[in-house]
């Protein structure tokens, strides 16, 4: 087998007569560690690759190889089963060679390799199985390191200094690899074996296996990421955490309704989303919470956190509840410069890496984001509605009024009544909107907009902020409140339309610059304004035939971008790309202006661009090059896979194809105008309503309408079908 590196002294190099070709990660996730494998279960010891093994954002595990009488085993398949939970990898001997001579045909031994994260550490479990006609004896050897470097580091950055690491401790079973951070936190990786190794050093085991035909052999490798400070992760045999990962996963599943269709491969994209967000979403002490993305972004953010929660909200409203009791906790209560924090603003990012506690970043607690605050007070309120549940309302009314205040106080930079933002962090962001790249927001002629700057779909998260939380004040008896909130988002309704509209582009301007010049340009942004409701009906219709046409929609979804503006590139990040959350909140917008067939549209083109990404699971983004016939939809490189809000998407999205509305505040389920794609002839909801009162329903499509069946419903529920 040719060899595709070599190692001289402690680097590894690319030979040049090797071509590599690239191929997704294998990726696993269990609350703030996550993992990323080759197709093999290895990780290659290749700077600047992103595989490894990391905890809080730094990798614990850099490198690790298996191999058979020093020959790499052939690969056979490997897959990320459908839970999430195990990653499972088949390969093989190749030809095991002594002087040139055969000894060992290939494909007489099988290698099963399964891997599973659990509370802090990665479990292994090896199976060498002996097919062969006669007795074989092989080494099988593993080769690990970790170089403790941090995800930014990853990612690109330099920095100039680094913390220290000391020789590693080498016993019978185990290696244990320590590191000093500049942060002062002393860090391990221990790597355990199970039988103990006939050989050990320190970077290096190995078993000499000596194989009957018909004999298995079973070893097991465990990985556990150690840092002062934090709790030691009590280490299982492999079987108990695989059994205590399955039963947590298990436990969550009462929680919330089930769907199923006619449509098996519908059916794998709901199962494998809703597997993903259970694999992003950490048990926080305030409750789970999604952390966004895997690698760039598995921690906690504001923005995709709520989102996720909303487009999620009606399956399972226990996701949002986490969410918004730890960005109360986390809401900043005074004004610092460095974190772009105001008192009542809500959190950006969080993390917990060595970058971040020496404030090489600026991240540990990290608050420029303009959105979120008002995204909170939708959240809240979407929360109280699909749940009725007062009392979480009550603990966070204060939270709720801090949000209030930040939005009419710090949040209207300029104070002309919209909400702005321009940074005050030096090393913070510049562009604090969802679309967070540099060049994202710009005027026609392609220049930058100067700050501050107020983007037109933050408006609208205003807007349906105060309204939403309007009707939560009548109720709990906070008139005067209502009234004030119901007048303010109808005041801003009224000067949107007259500071944003642009009649020769038929769309809202993607934002005001720090002169109140519109950036007039074709930007998915004004799909969000559509969700919100601040766009004005006799607009809506012109928005929305722009985005369905071709200069906006792929074929594959709709650009964040329309072709043919300045800046648009397909490949870029911000300018061109297809996002399916961004979608999806177009598509509910759509839906809530009388265009659900756009909705189902859309649902259209994201399931089949689901059937060409592998496990079925839509990445974070990917490129915008118009849909080719016989080709699938061109991937983003370095996209996020899983991403929470993307792995949500399908279910907003198909609440807006049945117009759906959950209200548990009024005891009531409305379906208005449902419609299914020509691909589903059916579909049925389970416990629609869990875990409050709840029903079971069957859709069933027609050739101009859909028919719904009531299958069962708690005295206590409503269900209102309107046509």
């Amino acid at each position: 087998m040719a060899k595709k590196k070599i190692q001289i002294d402690d680097k590894w190099y690319v030979l040049a007569t090797f071509a590599h070709p690239e191929e997704q990660p294998q990726v696993l996730k269990n609350d703030e560690t996550f993992a990323m494998f080759d197709r093999f279960g290895d990780v290659a010891a290749l700077a600047p690759g992103q595989e490894g093994l990391y905890h809080n954002d730094t990798r614990y595990l850099s490198h690790q190889e298996l191999t058979i009488n020093g020959a790499r085993p052939l690969y056979l398949g490997s897959s990320v089963e459908e839970a999430n939970s195990l990653l499972v990898i088949d390969l093989m001997n190749p030809d095991l060679t002594v002087d040139n001579k055969v000894v060992l045909p290939k494909g007489t031994l099988h290698l099963y390799r399964a891997k599973l994260l659990w509370k802090g550490a990665c479990y292994e479990h090896l199976r060498l199985s002996h097919h062969g006609e006669e007795s074989a004896t092989v080494r099988l050897e593993m080769t690990f390191d970790g170089d403790f470097i941090d995800l930014f580091e990853v990612r690109g950055m330099q920095r100039k200094q680094r913390g220290e690491r000391s020789p590693p401790e080498v016993a019978a079973t185990e290696v244990v690899l320590p590191y000093q951070g500049r942060d002062g936190r002393a860090r391990r990786t221990r790597v355990r074996f199970e039988p103990a190794p006939r050989s050990i050093d320190a970077g290096r085991a190995s078993w000499d296996l000596r194989l009957d035909p018909g004999e298995e052999h079973h070893l097991y490798c465990t990985v556990v990421c150690e840092c002062e400070g934090e709790p030691v992760p009590a280490v299982l045999p492999y079987h108990s955490a695989l059994h205590e990962n399955n039963r947590v996963r298990l436990q969550g599943q009462g929680t919330r309704c089930a769907i199923e269709t006619s449509n098996p491969l519908v059916n794998l994209w709901l199962d494998r989303s809703v597997s993903d967000l259970a694999m992003l979403t950490t048990e926080l002490p305030s409750g789970p919470y999604p952390f966004a993305g895997v690698p760039w972004y598995s921690t906690t953010f504001g923005r995709d956190g709520i989102l996720t929660a909303l487009e999620y909200l009606w399956v399972d409203p226990n996701l949002a509840r986490g969410v918004l009791c730890f960005l109360a906790a986390t809401q900043a209560t005074e004004s610092d410069a460095e974190r772009d924090a105001e008192p009542g603003k809500i959190l950006h990012e969080a993390r917990a890496s060595e970058m971040a506690h020496t404030r090489e970043i600026p991240f540990g607690r990290y608050y420029g984001t303009v959105d979120a605050t008002p995204l909170f007070l939708v959240l809240a309120a979407a929360y109280w509605q699909r749940t009725a549940d007062e009392g979480l309302i009550r603990s966070l009314w204060p939270h709720l009024l801090a949000a209030l205040r930040w939005i009419d106080e710090s949040g209207d930079v300029d104070g002309d009544g919209f909400v702005e933002y321009a940074r005050r962090s030096a090393e913070g962001l510049v562009q604090q909107g969802w679309k967070d790249s540099n060049d994202s927001v710009f005027h026609r002629d392609g220049q930058m907009a100067d700050a501050p700057i107020a983007l037109c779909e933050v408006q609208g998260y205003v807007y349906q902020g105060k309204r939403m939380v309007a009707e939560m004040a009548r109720h709990l008896g906070e008139t005067a409140l209502a009234d004030r909130l119901a007048a303010q988002a109808e005041e801003l309704r009224r000067r949107f339309q007259s500071a944003f509209w642009c009649d020769d582009l038929a769309t809202y301007a993607l934002a005001l610059d720090g002169q109140k010049k519109p950036c007039q340009v074709l930007s998915s942004n004004t799909g969000h304004c559509l969700w919100s409701g601040i766009a004005a009906p006799e607009h809506a219709q012109r928005v929305i035939d722009g985005l369905m046409g071709a200069d906006f929609f792929s074929g594959w979804g709709i650009r964040t971008i329309a072709a043919g503006q300045p800046r648009y590139n397909p490949m870029s990040y911000h300018n061109g790309s297809v996002w399916p959350h961004d979608n999806a909140l177009a598509a509910a917008g759509m839906a809530g202006y009388g265009r659900t067939e756009d909705a189902v549209r859309l649902f259209s083109s994201l399931f089949d661009a689901s059937l060409h990404f592998d496990l079925h699971r839509l990445p974070e983004l990917f490129c915008g090059f118009p849909r080719r016939a016989g080709a699938g939809p061109t991937l983003y490189p370095v996209a996020c896979s899983p991403q929470a809000w993307a792995a949500a998407a399908p279910f907003a999205i198909l609440q807006a194809c049945l117009g759906l509305e959950v209200r548990a505040d009024t005891g009531e389920m409305v379906l208005k105008t449902p419609r299914l794609p020509p691909f589903i002839d059916w579909l049925r909801i389970t416990r629609l309503g869990a875990p409050g009162p709840s029903c079971d329903l069957l859709l069933q499509r027609y050739e101009r309408n859909v028919g719904v069946e009531v299958l069962r419903k708690d005295p206590a529920l409503r269900v209102s079908i309107q046509a």
